[in-house]
């Protein structure tokens, strides 16, 4: 069964830079418009094993799930969120099984930020502090909210959000893919509009350019997807580039409905 290409529904542009400070990239990234797939990860251990643990997550996550949207057709509502959440636990059970019995690569990890959209719906589950971004009517939402020592500060008002942009130990994150046996993906879905713009970012992004300003440039470049994705990437750098910086941009370009076959539509009626 053939799975619903959503290319002319969705644009996407990506850009990925190591920063002016690290040597190599440890971020990953997959898009793909015809299935309405983007996966993001953000590596982390020594050696060169935070790009390994990363280069698996965008390896096996949309693997996986073109097979199953190939085998189902099309998924909706908790199947989606079903998928992800598996998808998710299996990448994790891999790079943490590949740690155990390669020595180099003990301890490595990574974030996960993997976004679904389907029937007017994006289904996005996140590990850690890679984020999910909504541009609507020129206004940015975080939607995912980080798995950090940092969030839980924010959280239990020990610190400010502007506090947080200048605290030390930013990168502790209380989640990740991979460090522990067993993890709990986050997963939720949201209805979505003709407009939207979605990024995906690792948080070489936030860290380095505050929310008021990735807004500005989205907002002002919205009609230049992948101008907007470099711009992003740049002011990272520009503003100091102390991390590997990722980021992800999907535009809604049109509704996308489910198909509804002819029962559907028989039971629609009643």
């Amino acid at each position: 069964m053939e799975s619903r290409d959503l290319s002319a529904a969705l644009e996407i542009a990506t850009a990925t830079h190591p920063g002016k400070v690290r040597s190599h990239n440890e971020d990953s990234i997959s898009a793909d418009a015809e299935i309405g797939l983007a996966v993001l990860a953000d590596g982390m251990g020594g050696y060169n094993a935070g790009e390994v643990a990363s280069g698996i997550v965008v390896a096996l996550i949309p693997a996986e799930i073109r097979k199953a949207l190939a085998a189902a057709g099309e998924l909706h509502g908790r199947d989606v969120e079903r998928l992800i959440r598996e998808q998710a636990v299996r990448a994790n059970t891999t790079i943490y099984q590949a740690a155990q019995k390669e020595p180099q690569y003990n301890g490595m990890g990574t974030t996960l930020v993997a976004a679904l959209w389907h029937d007017n719906h994006v289904t996005v589950g996140h590990i850690g502090d890679s984020r999910f971004y909504r541009l609507r009517n020129d206004k940015l939402e975080q939607i995912t909210r980080d798995h950090s020592v940092l969030q839980e500060q924010i959280d239990s008002g020990i610190l400010s959000k502007e506090e947080a942009r200048h605290a030390p130990n930013k990168n502790l994150v209380t989640r990740a893919v991979g460090i522990d046996p067993e993890v709990e993906p986050e997963v939720h879905s949201y209805p979505v509009q003709a407009g939207d713009i979605y990024l995906l970012c690792s948080d070489g992004l936030p860290d380095m350019v505050p929310d008021e300003d990735i807004e500005n440039t989205l907002a002002s470049l919205k009609a230049n997807l992948p101008l907007a994705a470099e711009q992003l990437v740049q002011q990272a750098n520009d503003n100091g580039g102390r991390d590997n910086v990722s980021v992800i941009l999907v535009r809604v370009a049109k509704p996308f409905p489910a198909r509804t076959g002819w029962l559907g539509k028989l039971r629609s009626m009643f």
